[in-house]
């Protein structure tokens, strides 16, 4: 399963372009962001990438948990989210 870094610098459609591209491929990717600003962009992109899957008859389910990390050799604590692609039945 792949991780992207999500920033608050973060462009939400480059993220959401990339999210969609790696459900499509694996099924489920895992963001993660630091911070409130870095989650507002991730969930920015979530809903973006919903978007771009409601035409194909596919949604996302997400779940969020906290992660301890390491920047700089400092401990952070990260959102970690799973995103899973799931079929809604409809096209």
């Amino acid at each position: 399963m792949q991780l992207l870094r999500v920033s608050s610098k973060s462009p939400p459609a480059s993220v959401a372009g990339a999210l969609t591209a790696s459900l499509k491929q694996d099924g489920a990717v895992e963001l993660q962001s630091v911070g409130a600003a870095a989650l507002n962009q991730a969930v920015k992109a979530i809903c973006i990438t919903r978007g771009f899957l409601a035409s194909e008859g596919k949604d996302v389910a997400c779940v969020p948990a906290f992660s301890d990390i390491e920047i700089d050799g400092e401990v952070r604590t990260a959102i970690r989210t799973l995103v899973v692609l799931r079929d809604t039945g409809r096209s």
